[in-house]
This record gives structure tokens, C-alpha cells and sequence, in this order.
């Protein structure tokens, strides 16, 4: 069942970072920024991670793998939100984990790398697997929304 395209949906979510980071840096050495840098920054990176993790969860399938692509889809936003919204109240954007963006890709991928593998040797359904990757998404996201909102909070009463 869709063996090749667990991992083609692994290099995809890489490429995709690699697409990220490369913009940004190619916008910076060559002076290419401007004033919709931050927007066209920002505004993609909260695309992807919510149509990865929805695709995510709509692959798990069964009970759980819609409602885990949701919840961690949903919080992957919230990370972001409260990251923004320390900058926009003259704050440094805090950027702490345990799950920020990069840790939540490489989640992803190594599950969607594992997926593959276990799609080839048929030991267990990589639906199954898909599922428990992103439960651990989820539970390290909700971790890292209760982390950065405490941080939030402390910051905004010692300034």
C-alpha cells in the first residue's frame, strides 16, 4: 500500500524546509529583502504546517489519525501565534520547544521514513505508525504551547 510515497512524502517535507531556509538566506546575502519579507516568511511556514499535518492525519485514517492531524495541525499554529504575538509586544520572539517547527518536520519525517519501511517488511500497518508519530507531534506541541505561554507571561510582567 503506497510504499514509494511514504517516502516521497518525507523528501517532500524536507525539500520543503530546504525551500524555507534557502529564501530567507538568499534574500539576506543578496539584499533582496523587503517590507513583505516577514509576511511572505511567516505566512507559508503556517500553510504548510497545517497542510501537512491534515495530510498527515488524513493518511492515518481510523479514529484517531484525523483528530491527531487537527489537534496537532491546530497547535503548530498556536506556536507560531505566540511567538508573534511576544514580537508584536516589543518582546524577542521565543522560539523554545520542545517541538518548535524544525523539531515537528523531523518528526514527521523520520515517521513518514519509518512508514515506508514498515509498508515494505509488513510488520505493521503505517497507518498505525503515522498515527503514533503524529500523537507524539501533538503531545510535544501542546508541551511547547504551555512552555511558550508561561514564558510569555514571565516575560510580560518583568519588562
Amino acid at each position: 500500500m503506497l510504499k514509494g510515497w511514504w517516502w516521497a512524502a518525507a523528501v517532500c517535507v524536507q525539500l520543503r524546509l530546504l525551500c524555507n531556509m534557502l529564501d530567507g538566506l538568499i534574500a539576506v546575502e543578496h539584499g533582496k529583502g523587503d517590507k513583505l519579507g516577514g509576511f511572505f516568511n511567516e505566512v507559508p511556514d503556517r500553510a504548510e504546517d497545517v497542510m501537512l499535518l491534515l495530510a498527515a492525519g488524513y493518511a492515518a485514517g481510523g479514529p484517531w489519525g484525523v483528530t491527531l492531524g487537527w489537534s496537532a495541525a491546530l497547535l503548530a499554529v498556536l506556536t507560531a501565534y505566540l511567538r508573534q504575538t511576544g514580537g508584536a509586544m516589543g518582546l524577542t520572539q521565543d522560539f523554545c520547544g520542545p517541538l518548535a517547527k524544525p523539531q515537528r518536520m523531523f518528526v514527521l519525517t523520520v515517521t513518514l521514513l519509518a512508514a515506508g519501511g514498515v509498508a515494505v517488511a509488513r510488520v505493521a500497518k503505517p497507518t498505525d505508525l503515522l498515527a503514533v508519530g503524529l500523537a507524539v507531534i501533538a503531545a510535544g506541541t501542546a508541551f511547547t504551547v504551555a512552555r511558550r505561554t508561561v514564558r510569555l507571561m514571565e516575560a510580560l510582567k518583568n519588562r
